[in-house]
């Protein structure tokens, strides 16, 4: 079993920024794949960032170039740093873990990120 706390979430201005953090425990933190994801109002929820177990990234092209995803192994952390934040940003991130080698999933509870003057 794993566990993520994610944090860091709050309400800023168009074109600022903000970094979450997702705490996960377990011992094989250096193996997991960790995804960001976030859910508008009303929308469905949508993949913003990937991180590999080797640091390999992918962003779909709504937030490339202003999202960064990186991981630090030996504090069980992974970060999603978003820059030039816009409204449509708005949403609630949620850090997803995929645990080899069965690929399993774990989901924490989520962080509320507004973006509006």
């Amino acid at each position: 079993q794993v566990r993520l706390v994610e944090s860091g979430g709050g309400l800023v201005q168009p074109g600022g920024s903000l970094r979450l953090s997702c705490v996960a425990s377990g011992n094989s933190f250096g193996s997991y794949w960790f995804y960001w994801y976030r859910q508008p109002p009303g929308k469905e929820r949508e993949l913003v960032a990937r991180i590999s177990e080797e640091g390999s990234t992918y962003y779909p092209d709504s937030v490339k170039g202003r999202f960064t995803i990186s991981r630090d192994n030996p504090e069980n952390t992974v970060y999603l740093q978003m820059n030039n934040l816009k409204p449509e940003d708005t949403a609630v991130y949620y850090c997803n873990a995929n645990i080899p080698p069965l690929w399993e999933a774990y989901w924490g509870p989520g962080t509320q990120v507004s973006v509006s003057s």
